[in-house]
Parts: C-alpha cells; sequence; structure tokens
C-alpha cells in the first residue's frame, strides 16, 4: 500500500498577468521622472542628451510614456528662460531663492500649461501638486499651486471660462 500521491501542492500557482498602466498613469510617471531629469540638469547643466541617456539606462521605463518624458525633458530644458519669465512675476521671491523642486516643477507646470495645450489645465496644476508633495519641501505644493494656478489663469483663460460656463 505504497501508492505514492501526487499533489499539486510543488506546483507553483500560475503568475497574473500585470496590469498595463493607465494612459494618466504612465503620463504622471513620465512626469516624475523629468522632474529628476530636469532637476538634475539644473543641478549640474549636464548635456540634456547625456541626462535622457542615461535615464533611459538607469530608469525602469516601461511604466512612462518614454516619448512624453523625452518631450517634457527636452522642452523644459530648451525653453527654461522663457518659462521661468511667464511666472517669474507671480513669485514673492527671486527665482534664485526657489528651491531647486519647485523650480523644475514650475517649469513642467508652465512647459504643459503654455505648450501642451492637449493636457486640461487642472491635469497639469494638479501633477505638479503632486510631483512638489512627492519629493518637495513639506508645504511647497501648496506654493507650487498658487503660482500654477496664477499661470493658468493667464496662458488658459479661455479653456477656464468654457469650463465655468459649462457648469452654470
Amino acid at each position: 500500500m505504497s501508492e505514492v500521491e501526487t499533489t499539486n501542492d510543488q506546483t507553483p500557482a500560475p503568475k497574473k498577468k500585470a496590469k498595463k498602466p493607465s494612459r494618466s498613469q504612465m503620463r504622471s510617471a513620465s512626469r516624475r521622472l523629468a522632474l529628476q531629469a530636469v532637476y538634475q540638469w539644473q543641478m549640474n547643466q549636464s548635456a540634456v542628451s547625456e541626462i535622457e541617456t542615461q535615464f533611459t539606462i538607469d530608469q525602469d521605463m516601461d511604466s512612462c510614456d518614454k516619448p512624453y518624458f523625452r518631450e517634457l525633458l527636452q522642452g523644459v530644458t530648451a525653453s527654461a528662460k522663457k518659462l521661468d519669465d511667464l511666472f517669474e512675476e507671480l513669485l514673492d521671491r527671486p527665482l534664485s531663492e526657489l528651491d531647486p523642486i519647485e523650480l523644475a516643477v514650475m517649469r513642467i507646470g508652465a512647459f504643459e500649461l503654455s505648450e501642451r495645450l492637449d493636457v486640461p489645465y487642472r491635469v497639469a496644476i494638479n501633477e505638479g501638486v503632486e510631483l512638489a508633495k512627492g519629493f518637495g519641501a513639506t508645504e511647497s505644493h501648496k506654493y507650487v499651486n498658487g503660482i500654477l494656478d496664477k499661470l493658468a489663469q493667464r496662458v488658459r483663460r479661455e479653456e477656464i471660462a468654457e469650463r465655468r460656463e459649462a457648469k452654470k
């Protein structure tokens, strides 16, 4: 009576397929990586192409929108002065006194508000706030929110007016 019982206890359960991130999740991941890359560019003025290559090699880019990451990094760094000019007069201190993370977040937000009209203004502001919460100082998200909101009032006036009309 030495029949061998075979059980499936040793058989590993089949792995569930990882759910593919949504487009908005991929864009958020792109913004997080772009923030880190822009911060690196601000701090050491490395060539943007070197930073992009480094991120492509060193970071897990599978869950982000790579073309959007590239557009943010290249667009923000190429037009940093123009972006700074968009929000500098809204600041309560000189641009040079901004925390580097706040500056990078506001540059990305200003880029999306001024150059990416396909991104709703509320999304651009909210994403900036979330980046500031995740990477910035304790209360920096409030400051970023205020600046990006004021900037949106200027550069997305029509979109904001349409949204208000639609709510009536």
